[in-house]
């Protein structure tokens, strides 16, 4: 077991990144052209550079390590629909070294009064100032482990045959898929620190609304549309005027995708797209039953807060013949609202 109490570490795994200052790249090192074992560090004017070190016996070469990055990174794409639509619109917040931090300090600011119309300039107005609240984000890490015995790294060295990456890819795809779960909210949120993680449908500052069934007797398109034009209103009367993405369990999939009326040019999901104020209209694979969700597209509302995107880790074990890997990302979701519990997301359920 591994693990760092009161500043100290137990364990190998736990030794290096406490010698390493939490740099994860202590845990990554390669093999040299020459044999010697480096890690890639930044220098002080932010470049990589490459690092030899004595003390982290290296066991796969560069190459090595790409081909298991880019399998990773290959798997997880696809499955970062809603996280990628946060990050694609600029929403991100990095923490540097992010694996040194549990917690994320944030501020809520409540409103100040309406400023004062007068002829002259002359009038009193009121004299005020925003209030502040401290709220605490948990940093937790979403991770995935994988090895290799050293005789099947040895026979792919041997062989001049890449590694296998089936189960890179399966584990960069499970730690994707969590991270959307969380954004999303289908994943139960982390609590610590005095704070706690939620995603689009548990954040108890959201509007929630009924919208009908597209198995009701009489729904249409212009039904569908209709539901969506009254969780556009709830943002709008909460102060959130767009631009909205719309989300969509895959239980809609079916209905949305037929004609917006008989022999029309156009899909449901087409027409419902025209609607001002709406970015698009996607299906997310994680997000249950027949559900809604309408979030405003803005870091007052939403944004993904990095301390470290998808890294993998490798250390020792049984005496060096057990070479073990881990998948890890720290991609938080922090959902925002004001001291007026005001929120940008409209979550509909049937």
């Amino acid at each position: 077991m591994d693990y760092i109490m009161n500043g100290v570490a137990n364990g190998d795994v736990a030794s290096k990144l406490m010698e390493g200052g939490f740099n994860v790249n202590c845990l990554r090192p390669y093999i040299g052209k020459n044999g010697k074992s480096y890690i890639t560090t930044i220098n002080a004017a932010g470049k990589l550079v490459s690092t030899q070190v004595a003390n982290a016996t290296a066991t796969l070469r560069k190459d090595d390590w790409k081909i298991l990055d880019d399998a990773i990174v290959k798997a997880a794409m696809p499955r970062l629909k809603a996280v990628a639509d946060v990050r694609g619109a600029g929403l991100t917040y990095t923490i540097p070294n992010g694996m040194g931090k549990t917690v994320l300090e944030t501020e809520t600011q409540g409103d100040a009064n309406d400023a004062t119309v007068s002829m002259d300039g002359l009038r009193e107005g009121a004299d005020d100032r925003p209030t502040f609240e401290i709220n605490n984000l948990p940093l937790p890490i979403i991770h995935k482990d994988f090895s290799f015995s050293a005789r099947q790294l040895q026979t792919s060295r041997n062989g001049g045959s890449p590694l296998d990456t089936t189960m890179a890819e399966s584990a960069g795809r499970k730690v994707a898929e969590m991270a959307e779960k969380i954004l999303i909210g289908e994943s139960t949120g982390t609590t610590y620190g005095g704070g706690t993680v939620y995603g689009y449908t548990n954040f108890p500052d959201r509007s929630i609304r009924t919208v009908t069934a597209p198995t009701a007797s009489g729904w249409t398109g212009a039904t569908f549309l209709a539901d969506l034009l009254a969780m556009r209103e709830q943002a709008k009367t909460d102060y959130h005027y767009g631009p909205y993405m719309v989300y969509l369990s895959s239980a809609w999939d079916q209905y949305i995708d037929d004609d917006y009326k008989a022999a029309s040019d156009k899909t449901i999901r087409t027409r419902a797209k025209e609607i001002d104020g709406i970015t698009d209209i996607r299906t997310l694979d994680y997000l249950s039953d027949t559900q809604i969700i309408m979030v405003q597209m803005t870091s007052d509302v939403v944004r993904e807060v990095i301390g470290m995107d998808f890294t993998t880790l490798q250390w020792e074990t049984n005496g060096g013949m057990k070479v073990n890997f881990k998948v890890m990302a720290i991609m938080v979701p922090q959902i925002r609202s004001d001291q007026n519990d005001r929120c940008g997301i409209v979550h509909g359920s049937v």
